[in-house]
């Protein structure tokens, strides 16, 4: 069955089944779900950071430092999930000097496929907040041997 086949009724009307709902029972999809897979869909995309709001990247930065803590791969994604279909917001921060624009139609070009590739859902909207920019700071660029005089 595809994403959503066509069937007639007694009444000669067209009605529309979803790939989630059969005869034989159906499957329902956590919002978690749908989370996880928007939040890693996102960052596919080149020139996407991190994603997330400035607080919740600040509790993921000390969460990193604890041993055996993880990072959410849902931060900064929220999802509403219904029985076909699901609507997607993301908060994202860009790396400087990448056109927003591209890579927002990316974004939501490869997360509307995910989505609807591994669930079976209709996405009907995925909508992007840019939050944020990151520039190189000195401690991520390369500064060769160390110079300082006293070891």
């Amino acid at each position: 069955m595809t994403k959503s086949d066509t069937v007639t009724d007694t009444a000669g009307e067209i009605e529309r089944i979803s790939a989630l709902a059969s005869t034989h029972g159906a499957t329902t999809i956590a919002d978690v779900v749908v989370q996880k897979i928007a939040g890693l869909a996102a960052r596919e995309i080149s020139g996407v950071h991190d994603l997330g709001g400035g607080a919740a990247r600040a509790f993921n930065a000390i969460r990193d430092r604890i041993p055996g803590a993880s990072a959410s791969i849902g931060q900064g994604v929220s999802v509403e999930v219904g029985e076909k279909q699901a609507a997607v917001d993301l908060q994202l921060v860009v790396e400087y000097g990448v056109s927003i624009a591209d890579l927002a139609r990316a974004v939501r070009r490869n997360v509307i496929t995910a989505i609807e590739r591994m669930t079976g859902l209709e996405v009907v909207e995925v909508n992007i907040a840019v939050n944020d920019i990151h520039i190189p700071s000195d401690d991520d660029l390369d500064r060769g041997p160390d110079t300082t005089r006293v070891q």
